[in-house]
């Protein structure tokens, strides 16, 4: 399952604080900057959603600045399908391998630090593939407005960090 992983504060200072958000055993590092309302992946030319899916890397994202929501469906999880809220100065969203993903950034875009940690079969080919709905009969069933609503996490702004 996914997960929301808290990070600690080091130190202050005036008017400037230290976080350590260190993820164990990450292997890879990007930055992944949208400008103003993006979606990645795309929705396909006919309008259908598509995901990116890792089988060797597993996610752990921060959210730098701005706000971005995350569509996660795993068909292992007890439910596949969940929306999860980044904001700034929030938790790092843990993605497993093997979890359909696609990600919607704020109308004034964001910028997402990636800790990946990635397998030594991991290659770009096999990571960043584009994977279409409407070619996954399950994955579009799941997503789809007649399917039971998904999860929502992170919507409720009181219970993230604020800097």
């Amino acid at each position: 399952m996914f997960e929301l992983i808290p990070y600690e504060k080091f130190r202050d200072t005036p008017n400037v604080r230290f976080f350590d958000i260190t993820i164990s055993n990450s292997n890879a590092r990007d930055l992944v900057f949208h400008d103003g309302p993006a979606i990645s992946p795309n929705n396909s030319p006919e309008g259908y959603w598509q995901f990116y899916l890792h089988p060797n890397q597993e996610d752990n994202l921060l959210a730098l600045t701005g706000g971005r929501t995350f569509y996660l469906v795993n068909f292992e999880w007890e439910q596949p399908f969940h929306i999860v809220r980044l904001e700034a100065n929030g938790d790092i969203l843990r993605i497993p391998p093997g979890t359909f993903h696609r990600s919607v950034s704020d109308p004034e875009g964001s910028l997402v630090l990636n800790q990946a940690v990635r397998t030594a079969r991991a290659t770009v080919a096999s990571e960043f593939r584009v994977y279409n709905s409407a070619e996954i009969p399950r994955l579009l069933r799941v997503t789809s407005q007649a399917a039971p609503l998904p999860q929502r996490h992170g919507f409720d702004r009181g219970h993230l960090r604020v800097a």
